[in-house]
């Protein structure tokens, strides 16, 4: 469990967004992101995406870090085939 947890912890303290930022933006309430920021419960691939897409609105370069935290270094994949 929480690698979409752990990407958004470190996205969410590195740029600032409060969890209840998150979920206001998301429509959710911030239990939910409670949850999914301390592991508690794993985000569906579908709300990976809208997480995704309300980092996008607060902050691009959030939305950025976390799809990469999220999906891993496609460089370092290449470097262990």
């Amino acid at each position: 469990m929480g690698k979409a947890g752990k990407a958004l912890k470190q996205v969410l303290e590195t740029y600032g967004i409060s969890q209840n930022q998150l979920a206001v933006t998301m429509g959710t309430g911030r239990p939910n992101v409670h949850r999914w920021v301390y592991e508690i419960r794993d985000p569906v691939a579908e709300t990976v995406l809208e997480i995704r897409d309300a980092l996008k609105q607060i902050n691009p370069a959030a939305a950025q870090e976390f799809i990469r935290l999220y999906l891993g270094d496609s460089t370092e994949d290449q470097k262990h085939p």
